[in-house]
């Protein structure tokens, strides 16, 4: 069955697991049900997933081709106990070939990487969301250009894989500004999320293609995303959802950020 695309929030570190007992902090909770909730509202547990992470960027698109990627613990200054999570899913290195298959065919040079490991991007939700970790999964990296409209038409080459029973995931952040952590900027933060959000849902999907491609002209969203790699990911998804629907799942108030999912199919 044909699977959705999804943007979702990786949260900040490892931090639905930095109570000393593994289990999620209240802050984190919304956010961590939500995760959790992914798998059972699917219409079939998906064949494969592949994840772009608003954490690694290459030169050009790269996939990971591993059978079996360690973790890359790329996070700093949290309780010993988070770097022992594991995460242990196989990886998927005939989607990988099929997804650089697509890519080219668009027109984008792909390059392929089997020694890196998936970094909190990935395993961090993914822990929570195939808690088994019995889905083979493939990471895709973001483009260092950052460009948009590129990342919404690498999505677009890759929407095929849905109809191959392949789950699409853009994790990354809807707000993403370390500089106002402990700051109070609950107004900038849903103004961008407001108009981010009418952007992603825009009934008709060229517009909502073209609005979000401009994601820099929405209000506030300078102080939302200094650097928009947390928000590229979201590209990828929305372009992968191709004319499908396009549904708010998520809206969270946490850290003094506001931060959203989106469902695409």
């Amino acid at each position: 069955m044909r699977q959705p695309s999804l943007f979702i929030p990786h949260g900040g570190g490892p931090c639905f697991f930095l109570n000393p007992d593994g289990s999620c902090p209240p802050a984190w909770a919304r956010m961590r049900d939500y995760l959790a909730s992914i798998l059972p509202s699917l219409p079939e547990k998906p064949k494969a997933i592949l994840i772009v992470s608003g954490h690694w960027e290459e030169a050009d698109f790269t996939v990971h081709t591993g059978a079996q990627p360690d973790l890359l613990f790329d996070y700093h200054g949290f309780p010993d106990h988070t770097y022992l999570l594991d995460w242990d899913a196989p990886g998927a290195p005939g989607l990988a070939q099929r997804a650089k298959s697509l890519l080219e065919r668009a027109g984008f040079a792909v390059a392929e990487n089997d020694r890196r490991g998936w970094d909190h991007g990935v395993f961090i939700p993914m822990k929570v969301a195939v808690p088994d970790a019995d889905i083979p999964t493939v990471q895709l990296s973001l483009r260092k250009n950052l460009d948009p409209a590129e990342h919404i038409r690498a999505g677009q080459a890759l929407s095929a894989l849905r109809d191959e029973g392949v789950l699409i995931v853009g994790s990354g952040m809807s707000f993403h500004n370390m500089r106002a952590l402990g700051q109070d900027v609950t107004r900038q933060a849903d103004a961008f999320d407001d108009a981010l959000s009418a952007a992603v849902t825009d009934p008709d999907p060229a517009q909502r293609r073209a609005r979000v491609a401009d994601w820099a002209s929405l209000p506030q969203a300078g102080f939302a995303h200094p650097r928009e790699e947390h928000l590229l990911p979201l590209m990828v998804a929305l372009g992968a959802g191709g004319d499908d629907p396009a549904r708010h799942e998520l809206k969270d108030h946490v850290i003094g950020w506001t931060v959203s999912a989106y469902r695409f199919g």
